[in-house]
């Protein structure tokens, strides 16, 4: 058995202009989720690719070329024998505005054949337990997407995959999508989250691919892509001694405006020996009231990532 829940390999997707030409969204794409639970990013500015994939894992579009795999059985051809193990909120779903979250939920899982219990379960999972009454069109769109993540939970499948959940959220909503999924990663789903929101989907995710231009440009644990940082904010009551004294320890010493401005600058320190910082300071009698380690953020990775290949694309 593959230990891979989605695998993609040389995908490649072209649609035909109005001018009979040609347009490429996705292009050689190799994805690997890995099976196991946990919640990988599959990330890219909008237009990069990600909906066209996700359309063609679920048999929504057909690809150019290249084969897929779901649980190592390969789509679209063995789509029917895995679909029933696949969860997806890919567009705006349709329930009846005028009956309750309850009852959208009860006549699906008659419709498809799953026990009345389960919606129980999905309601209690989504956390709109309390709300399941309430008729679906006075819901917030926080709500609305969480009963549809609960609709996909009927049938309780293993891998989960949403396209862009919080979009048009605000930040209450956001953050109850948030935890909705990083609840099902811990609970043992393996979450295919497509987002370009960064900040949101490194507080969630593992691990991540990237793309741009329906490329891959990297993928791996969010740990690894990002690697261990070796700068440091140093915050002292003297930041010129701080500095001279710290260059003289032969310290690489980078000073940039502070806050709330640059009669406050903020010095950053590379060494991969935090306490060498602390010695070094203590031994001169400056004693420091902040220490903390800059780690790489996903989004500064990603733009990086992303402007290179824009900037590739244009030559």
């Amino acid at each position: 058995m593959s230990d891979l829940v989605i695998e993609t390999t040389g995908l490649r997707k072209e649609f035909r202009t109005v001018r009979g030409g040609q347009r490429v969204a996705v292009q050689s794409l190799d994805l690997a989720v890995p099976a196991g639970g946990g919640v990988h990013g599959f990330l890219g500015p909008n237009g990069s690719g990600k909906t066209t994939t996700i359309r063609m894992l679920l048999g929504l579009a057909r690809p150019t070329r290249g084969t897929m795999r779901l649980f190592g059985q390969p789509v679209p051809e063995r789509l029917p024998h895995v679909i029933d193990r696949v969860g997806a909120v890919v567009e705006s779903p349709k329930f009846a505005p005028n009956f309750s979250g309850r009852l959208n939920l009860q006549l699906l899982s008659d419709a498809i054949g799953a026990p009345r219990g389960r919606v129980d379960e999905a309601l209690e999972t989504v956390q709109l337990g309390g709300r399941d009454r309430d008729r679906y069109k006075s819901y917030s769109l926080g709500m609305k997407q969480r009963l549809a993540i609960a609709a996909t939970l009927l049938k309780r499948p293993d891998l989960l995959i949403l396209d862009e959940p919080t979009n048009g959220l605000d930040p209450a909503g956001i953050r109850e999508i948030r935890e909705t999924i990083r609840g099902l990663g811990e609970a043992g789903v393996t979450v295919l989250l497509s987002s370009h929101i960064l900040a949101e989907v490194q507080q969630v995710c593992t691990s991540a691919t990237i793309i741009g231009n329906g490329r891959l440009l990297a993928s791996g644990r969010v740990d690894d892509l990002l690697g261990t940082t070796t700068a440091h904010r140093v915050v002292v009551a003297d930041p010129e001694r701080a500095q001279a004294v710290l260059r003289d320890a032969g310290l690489s010493v980078t000073v940039v405006p502070g806050d709330p401005g640059p009669e406050h600058p903020e010095i950053r320190v590379e060494t991969e020996d935090a306490a060498r910082i602390t010695q070094v300071l203590g031994g001169a009698g400056l004693w420091l009231s902040e220490l903390t380690p800059l780690r790489p953020d996903l989004e500064t990775f990603f733009l990086a990532l992303t402007d290179a290949e824009r900037l590739g694309a244009d030559r």
